[in-house]
């Protein structure tokens, strides 16, 4: 006899753990998650510090896009988390939700209920902070935020190297006022990484309502006519299809919804046909409108050894282990700020990411010497791009063209160089002179604005931010409805990261957690 299940979940991750936690808190609601995954046991997905070390290994996607133009011909690697609590599970705990700006304008684009004061309510449901309560922060929730336990001094140095540079010390990023540099709060507990499987899964995991596979890659979505009835994986070899009474919904992020979606015959038909997808649903949209957070890095040299780069010694190690603290409880980007340019721009549009060691491709490039980066995030970029199907089969890697600095009137680039000259300043302020030495790369400053201009083409990576691929909205451009619904399908919804109808200016693990909270209400239906 097939199990039956009320609503079956695409993807254990930042998402999918949340609503399978929210929707089985109903004991009469049955819940299947199929994650493609495995568990998240690695010992380096809890040392916070040691987040690069699961990149290109089995815990990862490990994604590239195709070669950017704009980007001296370069494929940009795109790590993603491929286990139980998905990108959450590897990212570098950045707490930065965004600015109030952002979710008041995804209303004024007509999604109702996800302006920021609707909002608001379910990024403090999620929350325990350690900061304490405030009307901006959230208590007794199930993912806990807290400070670095602890930080670099070099960190405290950049800090006042900042305020020395024109950006005034925030009390709260995610405060009132997002403008402003601090130390970054992190999704940690205790020192250890604080994922929404850790969070949210791994305690709904003892309720007998909710069943959880993994290593189950989704093949395709089964529909009867309009209406999404289940899903087919593989798994082991064997193909298997789940039934969904309820709802199918599909929780992979950016990337992988939309490839489902085409790969289920929803998506721009004649693509479909193209790669030989049989169309069930004509919906041009599916993977367009991909954005993502450009970062472009400078690395110094350290005057002092105390860098990160000792973070995986024997006794940082051992203080790791027996207490919980010590380098290796470092997020890496320890402190973050946010700016404006010009200075009346409606809200910030750029972020310095400090870090207190070479942070070199990815991190995968084991330093030889200590030093200090600091980054410049380009928040709301103007250029946009998709995603595509390379063929019908669901084990190849979809195309990633994110076409980084292909806005029409070149404001991005304009932008990164502006920003470039900003963390120049901050890394030559009095504040930083005991810590920050010459040059390591590039190993000359830059000093035109075609310097920066040949800097941010050859050495401009991600900042693992991908969204807006399954673009919540009224219009007929948009995949799916203000309730996350598909539009012209049944029973089918998207919940993660690719609904952003515009990309925000913060980091996406937070935002992403506030969307499956509130998709949880609509699922539920308490709210409209």
């Amino acid at each position: 006899m097939t199990a039956r299940h009320d609503y079956v979940i695409v993807g254990a991750g930042s998402a999918g753990c949340v609503l399978a936690a929210r929707l089985t808190e109903d004991p009469a609601v049955r819940v299947l998650v199929i994650e493609a995954g495995g568990r998240d046991t690695n010992l380096a997905v809890r040392i916070p510090a040691a987040f690069s070390r699961l990149f290109k290994t089995p815990c990862d996607w490990g994604y590239m896009t195709v070669p950017q133009p704009a980007l001296a011909g370069r494929s940009l690697y795109w790590p993603r988390g491929k286990m139980l609590g998905g990108t959450s599970s590897m990212n570098a705990q950045m707490h930065v939700r965004g600015s109030r700006a952002d979710y008041d304008r995804w209303t004024a684009l007509g999604n109702r209920g996800w302006g920021y004061d609707d909002v608001l309510p379910y990024f403090r449901r999620s929350e325990h902070n350690e900061r304490g309560p405030s009307p901006f922060r959230g208590q007794g929730g199930p993912l806990t935020i807290s400070d670095l336990r602890d930080p670099n001094p070099a960190t405290s140095a950049f800090l006042a190297a900042a305020v020395e540079a024109g950006i005034p010390r925030s009390a709260d990023v995610n405060g009132e006022r997002q403008d402003g540099v601090d130390y970054t709060q992190v999704t940690q507990k205790r020192g250890v990484r604080a994922s929404t499987a850790s969070s949210y899964l791994r305690p709904a995991m003892r309720r007998p309502n909710l069943t959880v596979i993994t290593g189950a890659h989704a093949t395709r979505v089964r529909f009867d006519r309009s209406r999404a009835t289940g899903v087919e994986y593989r798994r082991g070899g064997i193909l298997t299809t789940v039934y969904a009474d309820r709802e199918v919904i599909l929780a992979g992020g950016a990337i992988n919804s939309p490839q489902l979606l085409m790969l289920s015959g929803v998506g721009p038909a004649d693509h479909l046909r193209s790669v030989g997808v049989e169309v069930v649903h004509d919906l041009p949209s599916v993977g367009t409108h991909l954005q993502d957070h450009l970062v472009c890095g400078m690395i110094v040299k350290a005057r002092t050894t105390g860098t990160l780069v000792a973070a995986e010694s024997m006794p940082n190690l051992l203080r790791f282990l027996v207490m919980r603290r010590g380098m290796l409880t470092s997020n890496v980007a320890e402190a973050c700020g946010f700016f404006r340019i010009p200075e009346h721009a409606p809200a910030p549009n750029l972020e310095l990411l400090f870090a207190p060691v070479p942070f070199i491709d990815h991190g995968l490039v084991r330093p030889t010497e200590h030093g200090l980066s600091l980054g410049v995030v380009l928040l709301q970029p103007k250029s946009a791009g998709s995603i595509t199907l390379r063929s019908a089969n669901p084990f190849e890697a979809p195309l990633i063209d994110p076409r980084y600095l292909t806005d029409r009137e070149g404001e991005d680039m304009r932008l990164m160089i502006e920003g470039m000259k900003v963390a120049l300043r901050v890394m030559r302020s009095p504040a930083l002179a005991a810590h920050a030495g010459d040059a390591m790369i590039p190993e000359r400053e830059p000093r035109t604005d075609d310097d920066l201009d040949a800097l941010i083409r050859q050495r401009s990576e991600t900042l693992y931010h991908p969204v807006g691929t399954c673009r919540m909205g009224v219009d007929d451009a948009a995949v799916v409805d203000p309730e996350l619904r598909v539009r012209g399908l049944d029973a089918l919804r998207v919940v993660d990261a690719s609904v952003m109808p515009e990309i925000i200016r913060g980091h996406t693990n937070s935002p992403t957690i506030m969307i499956a909270e509130r998709a949880a209400d609509l699922v539920s239906g308490r709210v409209g």
